[in-house]
C-alpha cells in the first residue's frame, strides 16, 4: 500500500454520472473499512480522508463488526478484507447483499486465487482489488461502486478471463437460477463451466443482456429489479431464460460470461 507521504488524491471527476446509477444523498461517500489488521485499516482511513469526497464512517476488524456498523448508520460502500476472524469477508458480503443490497462491497485483499475471487463475486461483491492497488485506485473503485459500477483490477480480470477460456462448454441445467438473490456458494462457483470468449447466443434479448451485465457486476436479484424498475419475479424469469439460452450453469458462471462478453 502506498505511503501517506504521496501527493493528495485528485478530486473526483466532474463528468456526467451514468443514467442507470442509483441515486444517493449528496455529500461524501460513506465508507466502512474492514480489515483485521489495525496497521492496515487505520492508515487507509487517513489516506482516504485526503480524497475529500470520501468519508470513513467506521472501521471493523471482522465481518460481524461490518454488519453492526451498517445497521447503525447509513453506509454506501464497504471496503472488505476476506480473511478475518469471527466472520470472514465473503460471508459478510453475502449477508450484506441480502439485507442491504444498496450497500456496495469492494473487496481489498492479498488473495487473488480463483476460489477467493469467485466466492466473493458470487456472494455479491461489486469490486475486487488486491492490496497491490494504490490509493488512487482504491478511491476510484469506491467512487465507481457508489455509482453502481463494477471495478476489478487487471490481475483479477485476467484470471477470470483465463478461467473462461480454459473451461469447456457445459450443458444447460433447467431452472438454473434459484431466485435467492445473492448468488451461489464458492464450491458451486469453482465448479461452474462456461463457454470460451464472447459467444453469447444471438437470440438473447437486450433486456437479458442487461440483466446478465448486472449479474456480472455482482448485483443480487432484488437490486437488479430496483435498477431496472421491474419486479423481482420478472428478473428471475429473465435469468432463467438467459441461463437456458446461453447454457449458463449458475451465477458464478454468469459473472465470468458477462465479463468475457464485455457486459460487466
Amino acid at each position: 500500500m502506498s505511503e501517506t507521504s504521496e501527493p493528495a488524491l485528485p478530486p473526483p471527476s466532474s463528468g456526467p454520472s451514468s443514467p442507470s446509477s442509483p441515486s444517493r444523498p449528496s455529500g461524501p461517500i460513506r465508507v466502512v473499512i474492514a480489515d483485521d489488521q489495525a496497521a492496515v485499516r487505520e492508515p487507509l482511513a487517513m489516506v482516504l480522508a485526503l480524497a475529500g469526497d470520501i468519508g470513513v464512517v467506521a472501521t471493523a476488524a471482522n465481518g460481524r463488526e461490518v454488519l453492526d456498523a451498517v445497521a447503525a448508520e447509513p453506509v454506501d460502500v464497504v471496503l472488505m478484507d476476506l480473511r478475518m476472524p469471527v466472520m470472514d469477508g465473503t460471508e459478510a458480503t453475502r449477508l450484506l447483499s441480502e439485507a442491504h443490497p444498496e450497500v456496495a462491497v469492494v473487496v481489498l485483499t492479498t488473495f487473488a486465487d480463483d476460489e477467493s475471487i469467485m466466492a466473493a463475486l458470487s456472494a455479491g461483491a461489486r469490486g475486487y482489488l488486491t492490496k497491490n492497488a494504490g490509493r488512487e485506485d482504491i478511491a476510484r473503485a469506491i467512487r465507481a461502486a457508489a455509482a453502481g459500477q463494477s471495478v476489478m483490477d487487471q490481475e483479477v480480470r485476467d484470471r477470470l478471463l483465463a478461467a473462461v477460456m480454459a473451461t469447456p462448454r457445459a450443458e444447460a441445467r433447467p431452472g438454473a437460477d434459484s431466485g435467492t438473490g445473492s448468488g451461489v456458494d464458492s464450491e458451486a462457483g469453482s465448479k461452474a463451466a462456461s463457454a470460451p470468449g464472447d459467444d453469447l447466443p444471438e437470440d438473447l434479448t437486450p433486456r437479458e443482456r442487461e440483466v446478465l451485465g448486472l449479474i456480472g457486476q455482482g448485483l443480487p436479484n432484488r437490486a437488479i429489479a430496483e435498477r431496472l424498475f421491474i419486479s423481482e419475479a420478472t428478473v428471475k424469469t429473465h435469468i432463467n431464460n438467459l441461463f437456458a439460452k446461453a447454457r449458463i450453469r449458475d451465477r458464478a458462471d454468469a459473472v465470468r460470461r458477462a465479463i468475457a462478453a464485455g457486459l460487466a
